[in-house]
């Protein structure tokens, strides 16, 4: 039997059952203080950055562009060097993508078709928009079995995807919670597959930006792609059990149980980069003349950082910026690393505390 996907909203199904309400409650309430200890770093922006390279980094894993930390970091330094990881750069180009999204959602407060295709093209650096030649299908990664074929005319794509921009911006299609939303919308997106490739980092881009348009976030620093590397048999697995079954409810469930560990993960790490920015503010202050918080603000800001990126943000010439990072390299907040003629430094605080994925 041929599986057809239908436009939302889902009909004749009960998306508000006694488990999903009771783990809504609990994923609510983890996502607001979220939101609520985003808050209380001075620059946001130092956030956006250094969680949105760890976003990157696991959900390209999802689609087995591996890299690490130390290659993506490196990728910001230097991002036209010959030596940089291919695998990085693909990263690189989903932090791009999803600033991009960020920037065009809290400019219209919408979520437009056209974002979408613009967030694609920002991740895949190409033009080649909505798929319209038919032949995509999903397989199996192991046995290579096809286990679903996305919708295949060039006008059933765009109608769908019309049908899920309206959807998304229109609360008055559907009265249920934000979140359960947010997995209906994950779940379309992803059958609907409207790319010829980048759906599934694109997909996971729309989830944060999604809260960020309904006010549950203000900046994108829920990212589910960690926990998805960690269930991906499972992930992958519900999405088809909807398409087979129509079960909705062990989808949503999923979702949200991803919502609630990612938020406190993330609350914890926030937690961290906090403490390590106020430590490192503290003693810079009481240690050195030179103290600002521009400085303070630059080595979070990059986790590696140059003696452009000092220069630049603190307005000071080479050689002053270069006595800056060596004097703390020797007050043992930075290590002083090189490639080829060029000099970095690395934050020991941040680097452990995003390399760490406990």
């Amino acid at each position: 039997m041929n599986f057809e996907l239908k436009p939302l909203p889902v009909l004749g199904v009960d998306l508000e059952t006694k488990n999903i309400l009771k783990k809504c409650a609990t994923a609510n309430r983890y996502l607001a203080e979220l939101k609520g200890i985003s808050g209380t770093i001075p620059n946001q922006q130092i956030l956006i950055n250094t969680l949105s390279i760890q976003e990157a980094k696991d959900s390209s894993e999802i689609e087995n562009i591996i890299t690490t930390h130390d290659e993506l970091f490196k990728t910001e330094l230097f991002p036209a060097a010959k030596f940089i990881n291919p695998a990085a750069k693909e990263v690189s180009d989903y932090v791009s993508a999803l600033r991009k999204g960020y920037e065009l959602v809290k400019q219209n407060d919408l979520l437009t078709t056209n974002n979408i295709i613009d967030i694609q093209s920002a991740l895949e650096r190409n033009n080649s928009g909505i798929r319209k030649l038919p032949g995509t299908v999903l397989k199996n990664e192991k046995t290579g079995e096809i286990i679903y074929t996305p919708p295949q005319n060039y006008y059933d794509v765009i109608k769908l995807l019309d049908n899920l921009v309206r959807f998304i911006n229109d609360d008055e299609l559907l009265h249920v919670d934000d979140l359960i939303k947010m997995a209906l919308i994950h779940y379309q997106f992803e059958s609907i597959h409207p790319f010829y490739d980048g759906n599934g980092r694109t997909g996971r881009i729309i989830n944060v930006l999604y809260l960020v348009l309904k006010n549950m976030l203000d900046i994108p620093v829920l990212y589910l792609s960690r926990y998805i590397v960690q269930n991906k048999k499972e992930y992958y697995s519900l999405l088809q059990e909807v398409r087979d079954k129509d079960n909705w409810e062990s989808w949503i469930l999923f979702m949200l149980d991803a919502i609630e560990n990612t938020s406190k993960q993330t609350i914890t790490k926030i937690q961290e980069i906090n403490e390590a920015l106020m430590s490192y503010k503290h003693q810079i202050r009481a240690k050195y003349k030179f103290y600002s918080q521009d400085l303070i603000n630059n080595l979070f800001f990059h986790p590696y950082t140059k003696i452009e990126f000092i220069q630049k943000s603190l307005k000071i010439t080479r050689l002053t910026a270069t006595k800056y990072l060596d004097e703390l390299t020797k007050g043992g907040f930075l290590n002083k690393e090189k490639i080829g003629r060029s000099n970095y430094y690395i934050n020991i605080a941040l680097f452990r505390i995003l390399s760490n994925n406990i």
